[in-house]
């Protein structure tokens, strides 16, 4: 079996996940994690599909021909689904202004750690008229990574941003 990371982007519209896992199902292919979401108007994702070694072509065709529904890019997957030893979730959440993106994930690069999921967004700040940003952060941390020292990192980070930080 072959991996396939599928990247989709199209106005949204109903209907546009049923078309994909269609093509997907139609050449053998099975949907196996996907991360979907609508902002501001666009559709816009990733999903992983397995799919047999001889019909990968056909369903990288397949799904390529959805442009004008979704544009479909398919990316040969590593197939390798290693867990990571740990994970260290935490939330941001402060005054939006630019940059709070940038720090935070110069924080976790600077401990040469990858992100496994960054789900963002602002919304009104309650009583005060303003916007909050809020991030929620998961990190993979190989065995021998120290999350302590992550941990102490984002909270000298928060400090100076001045943003509140909870580690789960």
């Amino acid at each position: 079996m072959a991996t396939l990371v599928l990247t989709v982007v199209g106005d949204d519209r109903a209907g546009l996940v049923s078309a994909l896992a269609r093509e997907v199902a139609a050449h053998g292919g099975n949907w196996e994690q996907s991360e979907l979401a609508e902002l501001a108007g666009a559709f816009a994702g990733i999903v992983l599909v397995s799919a047999p070694d001889d019909r990968v072509d056909e369903l990288t065709a397949s799904v390529g021909s959805l442009d004008g529904l979704l544009r479909v890019t398919a990316h040969a997957g590593s197939g390798v689904h290693s867990e990571p030893a740990q994970t260290l979730s935490f939330t941001v959440i402060g005054n939006d202004r630019p940059g709070i993106v940038r720090d935070v994930t110069a924080a976790i690069e600077a401990h040469a750690l990858s992100i496994d999921s960054f789900r963002s967004r602002t919304l009104d700040a309650p009583m005060t008229g303003g916007t909050l940003f809020e991030a929620t952060v998961t990190v993979s941390l190989p065995a021998a990574a120290d999350a302590a020292a992550l941990t102490a990192a984002l909270e000298q980070l928060a400090g100076e941003i001045q943003v509140d930080l909870t580690v789960d």
